[in-house]
């Protein structure tokens, strides 16, 4: 049988990249040791940038995204204003008719209000502005998203609201869906700047390392420690993408969660328990000789 040069190509750079994907067992079986008993499921993968070496389960299984689809719309973003499409220093102008109701910062701003495109692309990623990222995706196209999404090698991460075509999933999966490991490779993307261009991701590693939303993994690694991350919520899932910059060798990983049988919106969630427990594992496995742990009563201070 024949195939083409594409195929072909396509098929030796994976099977090189799975010769490269070096297990760290005794970390995977930490992983499953974790995960035991969680009344939902749960997807991880952990890459040590350093070693190469990696850690999962149910790593290429699609979950719900919630707003980590922000990462991709930001993509996207950036995406338009290499071609020229959009400034980043644009002056847009805000409409009531942009409101998505809740805390939102630009959701309280007066119809008419003027603002930076850079700030509303700010504010979708540090603070998880709804407002501000439904704004974004609509100037750039939920189509168009999922476009630079396809052309650079993932196959299950996509926008589905608002999306033509996508109402199925949707349906199935919320706002949009990917995989743990689509996740943390996107992010490992923009880390080292091959996400559009290595000054739109400079600038997009930037704003995801000033996070306002850090009770969760965050709250597990030293304060003094950059780390660059994005989270997400619904109330069957919650999920967290971060790559943390420490003194040994840089980490990324991804974890989420869907059907979970908790759907408390308080800081005892499952799911939050599970992305702090996570996040406490790999630091201190990563940096063993670390002394540092959560200040006592830091939790008074939780956002």
């Amino acid at each position: 049988m024949k195939i083409s040069i594409a195929i072909a190509c396509f098929l030796a750079g994976t099977l090189s990249l799975s010769a490269q994907d070096k297990i760290d067992r005794k970390l995977n079986l930490k992983l499953e040791e974790l995960v035991k008993g969680f009344q939902g499921d749960v997807g991880i993968y952990v890459q040590n940038l350093k070693t190469g070496k990696i850690a999962q389960i149910n790593a290429d299984t699609i979950f719900p995204t919630a707003s980590m689809i922000k990462v991709p719309i930001m993509c996207g973003v950036f995406d338009k204003i290499e071609k020229g499409e959009l400034k980043y220093d644009e002056t847009l102008v805000y409409k009531d008719s942009l409101l998505y109701a809740g805390e939102d910062i630009l959701g309280s701003f007066k119809d008419s209000e003027k603002i930076k495109l850079g700030k509303v692309q700010m504010l979708s990623i540090t603070t998880s502005d709804n407002t501000a990222s439904l704004w974004l995706q609509k100037l750039v196209g939920g189509e168009n998203i999922n476009k630079w999404l396809d052309a650079n090698g993932f196959k299950n991460t996509r926008m589905n609201s608002r999306t033509a075509g996508r109402t199925g999933d949707w349906r199935k999966y919320g706002w949009g869906q990917t995989t743990p490991r689509e996740m943390a490779t996107l992010l490992k993307m923009i880390h080292q700047g091959t996400a559009v261009s290595p000054a739109a991701s400079e600038r997009m590693y930037r704003n995801m390392v000033r996070i306002y939303w850090d009770a969760e993994a965050l709250s597990q690694i030293p304060p003094y420690i950059q780390a660059a991350s994005k989270q997400g919520a619904v109330d069957r899932s919650r999920s967290e993408v971060v790559m943390v910059n420490a003194p040994h060798g840089d980490y990324v990983f991804c974890i989420i969660t869907k059907n979970q049988k908790d759907t408390s919106w308080t800081p005892d969630n499952e799911g939050y328990r599970m992305i702090r427990s996570l996040s406490k594992l790999l630091w201190n496995y990563f940096e063993p000789k670390s002394q540092w742990k959560p200040a006592a009563g830091v939790e008074n201070y939780a956002d």
